[in-house]
């Protein structure tokens, strides 16, 4: 065997390991939480560690739990699964409806301090969320927006938009300007060019950030803790997770299964919608 060949197959095993590692890194703790979410409490007590749970242990207990209301002795998960999808939807929605054509704009007019602009977008995430917290807070409660979900999704539009326009930008840009002139001496508006033209081809990259949006809306925690502790029946699932984790009469099985109900969602949606969002990240990171 010469040495380019030992390389290679070196590499490739080499490759196969790491792979192998990260996927066992990164499913494991999924796995451990799922497994301690079907089993019930003195099962559990008795083997904390068993990795394999028998099938005439399997419980769906602690999900029903979860997720019945608390007047009936649950959660309430099902109140704030809703709420965390009102405000997910929303808060992506009307992202999309103000990120594309800003997006539009920067990449295709020509006005003042364009050039500035990518700077602008991305240095708002140079300060830390928590240093506008209490600004936001004080300016939200004195306009009678603080406990609203309606605030709240305006919180995440001003935490969300900067990078959704900025990842649209970079897209809108690489598509070839003699299409829409094509569609302009056909006698389209710019309206129409956008419509027709624009849109559909940057489809990819539209899906690709409403995703990131939804997942921000839906995963944060900070803000929705601020504007909403004092209001339990609006309450996301993050902060119903939060009061599972605090509870010290709330079983750890429960707080497993409330743990899953906040991933699940997120892990289907991505893996759903794995391949369109890697390829509306990739498109537009560079300039042909």
């Amino acid at each position: 065997m010469d040495r380019d060949l030992v390389e290679t197959v070196s590499l490739r095993w080499l490759r196969r390991l790491v792979i192998a590692a990260f996927l066992v890194i990164t499913v494991f703790p999924f796995y451990y939480m799922l497994m301690l979410s079907v089993r019930p409490i003195e099962r559990l007590l008795l083997d904390p560690g068993s990795l394999v749970v028998g099938f005439g242990e399997l419980t769906v207990a602690t999900y029903a739990e979860v997720l019945k209301a608390t007047d009936d002795g649950g959660q309430g998960f099902l109140t704030f699964i809703r709420n965390s999808g009102l405000v997910a939807v929303a808060a992506t929605l009307l992202t999309l409806l103000v990120a594309i054509p800003g997006a539009y704009a920067v990449a295709r007019l020509r006005f003042f301090g364009r050039r500035q602009v990518d700077f602008l977008f991305l240095a708002v995430y140079l300060f830390p969320s928590i240093v506008i917290a209490i600004p936001l807070f004080v300016v939200f409660t004195r306009a009678g927006l603080r406990g609203s979900l309606f605030g709240l999704v305006l919180v995440y539009i001003s935490q969300t938009l900067p990078v959704s326009v900025y990842m649209l930008k970079n897209y809108f840009e690489t598509i070839p300007v003699s299409l829409e002139e094509s569609a302009a001496i056909d006698g389209a508006g710019r309206l129409g060019i956008i419509r027709r033209v624009s849109l559909p081809l940057a489809m990819p990259s539209i899906m690709a950030v409403a995703l990131y949006d939804f997942m921000i809306a839906w995963n944060e925690f900070l803000f929705a803790l601020l504007f909403l502790v004092d209001k339990p029946d609006r309450w996301t699932v993050s902060l119903g997770l939060s009061l599972l984790a605090d509870g010290v009469e709330v079983p750890k099985t429960v707080l497993m299964a409330g743990s899953v109900v906040l991933t699940l969602p997120i892990v289907i949606l991505f893996f759903s919608s794995e391949r369109l969002l890697t390829e509306g990240l990739t498109t537009g990171a560079e300039k042909g």
